[in-house]
């Protein structure tokens, strides 16, 4: 074992909620640490995130202590030792030390026990097995310093045993690999993943859908991707063909301007080249319906948009919207290539109407309903046609707003339609 004082950028230790909690339940023989992503993120030098705190202490007596100081406690996960403290309006998932004694995928038979080398043992990464104490001695049990140190994510123990007892951990390699790692993955868990991919058919497609879209914004996204392309994963997630050349070129065009990066867009230069791809992507993962109609929109004929002038481009702006119509744009840009050189003809029509949006605002459609009234058109399904057309024909004009050009387009409107209908 060894330990090492955290640096000092761990004030939730020292005051507020997470060191009350700590000091309730210390001392009167019992220990209590925070364990896990906080402490990880404490030695990286990032923002810890939610705050898991393991004690020595039964969760009757969590709950005894916690009554007693007057602080709200929720048996979360009481058959897992888990109880939720509330302290200031903050949560606190407070666990009792234990170890598998059985495990089924996520439904583990538990023991619990007051040794921190075999409740460390037990989780998932060596960056995760970490725990600090109240006085900031950090203490690891599985080599996590070290891997931290050298940006490497590897299982506890047995890799193949990691990944048995849930196999969601396949998914969860690489997104530590995409978030915390540097270079390739580590090849033992690598191998491991590789040999547990069947069980990715018996993950839930929620608990699959939350992975991806994480892996999808990371840092090292591209090589993470990239690993699970060839390691064979893709195939069984997404049952179909992906693309990890679009998806580098997403995240270049992104970046070239200046977007915030986007799961969905990347999901979809990942593994959308039509509409079916993007229906098929949508149920296999269980996106919501906003993310299923984005990932639809941006597959539906993107390939249009590889040539257009400056007023073809403002119609489909229009008709779109300002965020599909960039996640479509930006996916045909992808598909084409991606070229970043802008002097690169293409690269420069590209990044052009990419941009269309912070240059032009489309204007509503001024025609109204009772325009085409006061010119004999009925109220009804056919003012609808006659509205849609007039629409039509507004946007033709490159989007009019003055008075005589808009009158010209109404009356043509309903000469046009009473000439169709015969009215």
């Amino acid at each position: 074992m060894s330990e090492v004082r955290v640096l000092a950028n761990t004030p939730w230790l020292k005051s507020g909620p997470a060191a009350r909690v700590l000091a309730l339940l210390n001392g009167d023989g019992e220990e209590a640490r925070v364990v896990g992503g906080a402490v990880r993120n404490a030695l990286l030098n990032i923002p810890p995130g939610d705050l898991d705190i393991a004690t020595t202490a039964l969760p009757d007596e969590v709950a005894r202590r916690a009554k007693a100081a007057g602080i709200k406690c929720v048996p979360t996960g009481i058959e897992h030792g888990t109880v939720t403290l509330v302290v200031d309006a903050v949560p606190f998932e407070v666990t009792t030390l234990r170890e598998d004694t059985e495990t089924f995928g996520r439904k583990a038979k538990v023991a619990f026990g007051r040794d921190w080398v075999r409740d460390a043992e037990r989780r998932d990464f060596t960056i995760n097995g970490l725990s600090v104490d109240a006085d900031g001695v950090v203490h690891d049990h599985v080599g996590g310093l070290a891997d931290i140190a050298a940006r490497r994510v590897r299982f506890i123990g047995d890799a193949g045993q990691r990944i048995a007892e849930d196999y969601l951990r396949i998914l969860r390699f690489f997104r530590m690999n995409a978030v915390y790692g540097v270079g390739a993955p580590d090849r033992v868990g690598y191998l491991a993943c590789i040999g547990g991919r069947a069980g990715l058919a018996s993950l839930s497609a929620e608990r699959v859908r939350m992975e991806m879209l994480k892996i999808m914004v990371a840092e090292g996204a591209l090589v993470a991707v990239t690993a699970m392309a060839d390691a064979g994963l893709l195939q069984a997630i997404f049952g179909g063909v992906t693309y990890t050349g679009p998806m580098a070129a997403m995240i270049s065009a992104e970046r070239v301007l200046g977007l915030t990066p986007s799961p969905v867009r990347r999901l979809g230069a990942l593994s959308v080249a039509v509409t079916e791809d993007a229906k098929r992507v949508a149920a296999r993962l269980r996106l919501t319906n906003a993310e299923a109609k984005a990932l639809d929109s941006m597959g539906h004929r993107w390939w249009r948009l590889a040539d257009m002038d400056e007023a073809r481009a403002r119609r489909r702006l229009y008709r779109l919207g300002e965020e599909q119509y960039r996640d479509r744009l930006l996916l045909a840009w992808a598909r084409s290539g991606g070229s970043q050189d802008f002097a690169d003809n293409r690269a420069a029509y590209w990044r052009e109407f990419a941009t269309l949006p912070q240059r032009w605002s489309a204007p509503k459609f001024p025609l109204k309903a009772a325009d085409f009234i006061a010119r004999g058109i009925a109220e009804g399904p056919a003012l609808g046609h006659v509205l849609t057309l007039a629409e039509d024909a507004w946007l033709a004009a490159d989007f009019p707003l003055d008075q005589p050009a808009l009158s010209a387009i109404a009356d043509q409107t309903v000469a046009r339609f009473t000439r169709d209908h015969r009215l």
